[in-house]
């Protein structure tokens, strides 16, 4: 499994080469051939940042049981923390909204809250029902790092968590598949990890540009 993150600055991102890449994409899109084997994928934004995780497809198609969420560390508009999660408390079991006013600092409590959060949406993504279920069936226990559904543990996943800092923004993210077997794991946040890649806009598109028009050149010689 990879994922690849995106940060769009729109002041980097020139008029000319938005319209370069729709052209370009709108070629390529239509001679994409079927893949064999078949890639699982699923995408998520917030804010600046666009990610996809992507691995072989293997379970459930067309889908393939493979979600991923992303989130800005942050406390939108003009809201308190406290009114915040207020305004998804109905989203929340009774021990995660206790654990977010559990004596910890603010910043602590937005982190926990982003987790859940992230957690909820890639498990369900994965499901392919998104909000569609309800989140109150979900617990992540953050310090304990336990995820459980209806009260019992789900088998066969792997939730994989990361950070993301594009030196002005923190986002969290979360990855979830489902791998098969009787094992359930949860791989810790890291800042650096190996399966994630983050690129800029402009030298993301820049170089699918050149990619895809080195490819249509040796296809049409």
């Amino acid at each position: 499994m990879e994922v690849w993150a995106v940060i769009y600055k729109p002041a980097l991102f020139s008029e000319e080469l938005y319209q370069n890449a729709l052209q370009l994409m709108d070629t390529a899109i239509q001679k994409i051939p079927g893949l064999d084997p078949p890639i699982a994928y699923n995408i998520s934004h917030d804010n600046a940042l666009i990610a996809m995780a992507f691995a072989p497809g293997i379970h459930y198609p067309p889908a393939f049981s493979v979600g991923i969420d992303v989130m800005k560390v942050r406390i939108p508009g003009r809201d308190t923390f406290a009114s915040f999660v207020e305004s998804v408390r109905d989203q929340l079991t009774a021990f995660e909204h206790q654990s977010l006013f559990s004596g910890i600092s603010q910043d602590e409590s937005l982190r926990r809250f982003f987790w859940m959060w992230t957690m909820k949406e890639a498990y369900t993504k994965a499901l392919g029902l998104g909000l569609g279920f309800d989140f109150r069936r979900i617990e992540y226990d953050v310090v304990g790092n336990a995820l459980r559904v209806d009260g019992e543990i789900p088998l066969g996943w792997r939730f994989s968590k990361f950070v993301l800092d594009d030196e002005e923004d923190l986002y969290e993210g979360v990855v979830a598949e489902f791998v098969g077997g009787t094992v359930t794991e949860i791989h810790r946040e890291s800042l650096q990890a190996d399966w994630v890649q983050l690129h800029k806009a402009r030298d993301f598109v820049e170089k699918v540009i050149h990619d895809l028009g080195v490819q249509r050149s040796e296809s049409n010689p």
